[in-house]
This record gives structure tokens, C-alpha cells and sequence, in this order.
């Protein structure tokens, strides 16, 4: 039996189906929506002179620097293949950067010069994944990396010359540890690790000392270090040992056990914690509701919060980086319909300065709201997730797309989604759900998810189908559902389990054969394998249940259209995931729409190959859906 939905969804979808608050929207070009934000990624120098961005260059994001107060930039990289999309200063003079080969997630790391000279690749091994440790802020020409060079499926640790490229191992992973943490002086003190079931913390006091285990907990439960104390004795981190909900924590991990109980919320998990490194002082405390919420720890950081809050008025406000002395801060404004801009505060003149819009093409006030929502599951549990409806067309009786976010052990969040954006534009409501198993809601909404792939995980987002129907919201003989990844997997199992509720489906890069998915995960993902068979299941032990929720096993029962893409590359859902579908469909004498391009890995970042898979994507939809096509 389905429950009555709480008195907050009757509110909410009250104040939907109010009468229309908007004119009818315009067709908003397909490439606004998914092209190359104009600047992004802001950070500053820690002396506050430059400020670096990420800007296209030749239809890729590159890397160009500034100085402040003026609007000339140099460009210091050149990348024609795929976007720079993670980078950091490294001292005032050096940028350091990561970047992949179409899409296998093997990370390299680069380093240049703030003028654009003296380009030097740090880690050149083939097949190695290269991860930022520590930058070592106070050491002008070393960091910490770790890298799986020696075992594919082992990150050991390495002290790099930014200069020379020069390294040497400092520590050597036994084939357990997954993370690497260090104290304020850049030691590495602790490393968390696993065997798939159990998890471990370990401890020393200082470099010259083994490692030693000081906690040992099953994988269900978790202390997750997020910094050490400032006399580095100690460390914070987000536990929920011994409760439901991951609070935030004082721990003494030299002895293994909490000292203080920081803080905690009857809802959520919370996991977020930040600190002046200047000041040495804690500063606010962050987690997620149905948005992002702050608690406060901090005078100074508070009254900074809401001098700016204050003159951008309804944005989320969001402070991504400062200078060295704290005096200088980049801010990021965004909101559902927006991703906002950047600005430069000066605490020294109590200025304010906008130093860019992100995506000034698009016009806010022609997006459409997206509205946290509730509805409960046929067993019970409370689903939150999000509507967004579009502009100018009354909540009734709509073309709808259910978009199960990837993980599954994720969740969605309220903010602007160009996806989301898109489909509304084109005259599609979309319902987006935290199905059980999503992250942010405790321990016990995330254990029932387990062994629950095409179940009950799937049940909740039927659940929500049928919630917009009962509510008029939907017109039951037009819902869609599209998904990445898990997601992917979702939109499979919805169209084959329950064929009758959808009338066409999008995969992106989605799970079809649980057998081989399990077979093909990535070398450096070995030590989650048996975390993995409690979570989803074993292909031995639990044969029967993999059968029973492989879609590709149950291709006949499909009634509904079906478009799937995919990268070749991607190391996370192989290409013989979407491959096999297509084929066990064709076995069939069914036709099905598949785009694979052979640049890309789990999902699309080359602009073009975006442009041809959600143009793809909006004929699909309008001539299932019955929705706008651009002409």
C-alpha cells in the first residue's frame, strides 16, 4: 500500500499548481545550455596579486592568469583535447593542473610557470592515476603525490620536485590503504584503509615511526578524518560511530576514541568543517537539507558571510578561495536558475567587486524553479528529492522525465543543473529522487539500499512516478526516465521491470549486466570488491540475484523506445555495458538509437560530443514526449 504524502508535499505542490507565474518561455538555444562556461574556477595567489581561471581556448577550458585590478590575461596552457579542469596554485610563481586521457581517468599531473613558460609534465608513467597529497603550501618546489604506478591497484605515496620532476617514494602501500592524511606541517601522519568489509585507521606520532592500527570498524561504520587539530595532536572528522546520523567530531586518534561531540543534526549527515589556517581558528560548520546550511563557529567568519550575503542578496554565496593573509576572498554566487558569478571582496576596503559572470548568456528569469519535495515509498521511507517544472505551463497533466541521479551512493542537490534546465525548456517536468541508498540521510536509509539494485531502490523511483501521477502533475502515458551511470542502470531496470510505466528512455553510460560490471571495475577499485558484494551482491554466492536485476537478462520485457550513449573509454562502466544491451535488443529485431564516441570515458566533456548527445537527446524526447524541438 502507498502512504498519504506528508502536509510539506501538499504545501509545496499546492504553491506548484497556483495559477502561471511566468509567460510562456522561449526556446533557449541547445548549445547556451551545455557550452564552455565564458570564465570559471576562480582561485587566487597567495599573495593576492593574480587571480587564474579556467576559460575556452580553442573549445577547451584552459588555464589563464590575471593580475588583480587590471583585465589583461595570459593563457599558460594549451589544451586541445579535453578540458583542464582541476588545478592549483602552487607558491606565487607556479600553477600546477590534472589532466586525462580521453576519459580513462588516468590523471597526469603538469606544472607551468604563472607567465606560461617552462611546461613540465610530473608524471609521465602510462597507465598511472596521479593524486595531489599535500601541496606543501610552505615549501616553494615539493608536494606529496600518491601514485598507482608500482601496483595498478595500490597509491603509494611520493615527495615530488616540482623543478626537477625529481621523486622518492615515502610510503609504501601494503594494498589496503585507500587515503592519505597529513598534519598542519605537511607530515604524512595517518592513512585509512580497507579490505572491503572492514575499515581501519592508522596512526604516528611523527614520519619515523610504522604505522599502527588504532581503529577498526566494518565498513558500515565510519570516522572520516577531515583535518588535524592546529597543535596536531588530535583530528576532526564526520563520524557516525555509535549513531545514525554522521556528526562532526573532536577524536583522539592516537588512542583510537571520540573526545567531543561538535555537532549534529536530527535529519542529515553532516560532514563539512572549515578553518582559517591564518588564524587557527575553527569557522563554520556546513551540511545539506534540502540546501546548503551553515552553522557558525566564528565571529569574524560570520560577520564576513553576511556583509556579503547582504549585498548579493538571494544568491547562495559560497567563499572558494583567499589570499595567504586572509584579507583578500573570491566569492561565488549561484541558485537554481543560475551559475552565477565570481567576485573579489577586500576586507582592507570593505569593497566588493563582480569580476565575472559565468554563463552571462543565460537569462535567469527564463529558467524554472526547482522545488525541494517529499513523498513517502510504498514501505515507508520518506524520498526527498526535486521538481522542477517549466515556465508559462500550468503543473498539470505534463510531459515528465524521472532523472535517477549516478552512484548510487550520491544524492542530488539543489543548485543549477543545465540538464535539468534544458528539459524544462523544452517543456518537460523533471523529478529528481534520493532514492534509499542515496548519501546525506543517515546510516539506516543508505543500509536499505543494499542488495537492492532493481528492488527496492527501484521501487522508490516508481514510487515517485506514480506520486506525480496521482498528484495530475504527470500525464501517465508520457513519462520518461534518463540516467548516468547508476542512473543508467535505473532508467534499464525501470523500462524492463516495470514496462509499462515508461513510454521512452535515455541510458548514459548505465549498468546492464551486474556480472560483468563487477568483472571490469577499475584495479585501484580492488579493495571495495567485497564491499561491494555485501553492498550489491556476489556474482558467485548470488547468482540467482544478479540474473533476477540484470536488465540485459530481461531485454524481452522492453516496450519502450530506447536511446543509449556511451564513451569507449570509460573505465568505471565499460563500453561492453551499453554494447551487449544494444545487442540483446537487436536479437530482437529492435532498432535501438546508440551513440558511443570513442574520446570520451564515464560521460561527455568534450563541448561537441555534449552538443551532439543532448541534441540527440531532444529529438528523442520530442518525438516520444511530444516536447519542443529547436529547429
Amino acid at each position: 500500500m502507498y502512504k498519504k504524502i506528508s502536509y510539506l508535499s501538499v504545501f509545496i505542490l499546492l504553491s506548484l499548481m497556483t495559477t502561471q507565474l511566468f509567460a510562456q518561455t522561449p526556446l533557449i538555444p541547445l548549445k547556451d545550455f551545455f557550452r564552455n562556461p565564458e570564465k570559471t574556477g576562480y582561485q587566487i595567489s597567495p599573495d593576492g596579486k593574480y587571480f587564474s581561471y579556467l576559460a575556452p581556448w580553442e573549445n577547451r577550458l584552459n588555464i589563464f592568469i590575471q593580475e588583480a585590478g587590471t583585465d589583461k590575461a595570459v593563457r599558460v596552457t594549451e589544451a586541445t583535447e579535453r578540458d583542464i579542469t582541476s588545478y592549483f596554485w602552487k607558491g606565487n610563481n607556479r600553477i600546477v593542473y590534472a589532466q586525462d586521457k580521453g576519459g580513462d581517468e588516468n590523471f597526469k599531473l603538469f606544472s607551468v610557470e604563472r607567465d606560461g613558460k617552462n611546461l613540465k609534465m610530473l608524471t609521465p608513467a602510462e597507465k598511472v592515476r596521479a593524486e595531489v597529497v599535500d601541496d606543501l603550501e610552505n615549501i616553494d618546489d615539493e608536494m606529496l603525490i600518491s601514485m598507482n604506478q608500482r601496483d595498478p591497484a595500490a597509491f603509494d605515496v611520493y615527495r615530488i620536485n616540482l623543478k626537477t620532476g625529481d621523486m622518492k617514494m615515502i610510503a609504501e602501500n601494503p594494498g589496503n590503504i585507500m587515503g592519505w592524511i597529513t598534519d598542519h606541517d605537511g607530515k604524512l601522519r595517518m592513512a585509512a584503509g580497507s579490505d572491503g568489509v572492514n575499515s581501519v585507521l592508522m596512526y604516528r606520532d611523527d614520519e619515523s615511526q610504522p604505522f599502527r592500527e588504532v581503529l577498526s570498524t566494518n565498513f558500515r561504520d565510519a570516522v572520516d578524518p577531515l583535518f588535524f587539530t592546529f597543535d596536531n595532536k588530535y583530528i576532526y572528522a564526520s563520524s557516525n560511530l555509535n549513531r545514525d546520523k554522521a556528526a562532526i567530531v573532536k577524536f583522539d586518534i592516537a588512542n583510537g576514541k571520540e573526545l567531543e561531540m561538535m555537532y549534529e543534526n536530527p535529519d542529515v549527515d553532516v560532514s563539512g568543517l572549515s578553518y582559517s589556517k591564518k588564524r587557527k581558528v575553527l569557522t563554520a560548520i556546513s551540511y545539506t537539507t534540502d540546501k546548503r546550511k551553515l552553522k557558525f563557529l566564528d565571529k569574524i567568519a560570520e560577520d564576513r558571510y553576511n556583509r556579503i550575503k547582504k549585498e548579493l542578496g538571494d544568491y547562495e554565496v559560497v567563499i572558494t578561495g583567499t589570499n595567504k593573509d586572509e584579507d583578500k576572498f573570491l566569492v561565488r554566487t549561484y541558485s537554481d536558475r543560475s551559475l552565477g558569478a565570481y567576485y573579489f571582496y577586500d576586507m582592507n576596503t570593505d569593497k566588493l567587486t563582480k569580476v565575472a559572470e559565468v554563463s552571462p548568456w543565460i537569462n535567469e528569469k527564463e529558467l524554472s524553479i526547482q522545488k525541494p519535495v517529499q513523498y513517502t515509498s510504498r514501505d515507508g521511507l520518506t524520498i526527498n528529492g526535486y521538481l522542477t517544472l517549466p515556465n508559462g505551463k500550468e503543473a498539470k497533466n505534463l510531459p515528465v522525465v524521472i532523472n535517477p541521479h549516478g552512484g548510487p551512493w550520491a544524492r542530488d542537490n539543489w543548485g543549477y543543473n543545465p540538464e535539468i534546465q534544458f528539459l524544462a525548456n523544452r517543456g518537460y517536468a523533471v523529478l529528481q529522487m534520493n532514492f534509499r541508498g542515496s548519501t546525506g540521510y543517515g546510516k539506516k536509509f543508505w543500509e536499505a539500499s543494499f542488495r537492492e539494485w532493481g528492488l527496492k531502490m527501484q521501487d522508490d523511483i516508481s514510487d515517485g512516478v506514480k506520486w506525480l501521477v496521482d498528484q495530475g502533475i504527470a500525464d501517465p502515458k508520457k513519462v520518461a526516465i534518463y540516467g548516468g551511470s547508476y542512473g543508467g542502470y535505473a532508467t534499464l531496470a525501470g523500462i524492463t521491470y516495470t514496462p509499462d510505466l515508461y513510454t521512452c528512455a535515455v541510458d548514459y553510460v548505465g549498468v546492464s549486466n551486474m556480472f560483468t560490471f563487477m568483472k571490469t571495475i577499475p584495479p585501484y577499485w580492488e579493495p571495495f570488491r567485497k564491499m561491494m558484494y555485501e553492498m550489491v551482491g556476489d556474482p558467485e554466492k548470488d547468482k540467482e540475484l544478479f540474473e533476477k536485476v540484470s536488465p540485459v537478462f530481461h531485454a524481452d520485457k522492453i516496450k519502450a523506445p530506447l536511446f543509449i550513449a556511451q564513451g569507449r573509454k570509460d573505465p568505471r562502466v565499460n563500453v561492453d555495458e551499453s554494447d551487449q544491451m544494444v545487442d540483446a535488443l537487436k536479437k530482437r529485431g529492435i532498432e535501438v538509437e546508440y551513440m558511443v564516441k570513442d574520446n570520451e570515458g564515464h560521460g561527455f566533456r568534450n563541448q561537441e560530443n555534449r552538443y551532439d548527445f543532448y541534441g540527440a537527446m531532444e529529438k528523442f524526447f520530442g518525438k516520444y514526449l511530444g516536447g519542443n524541438v529547436a529547429p
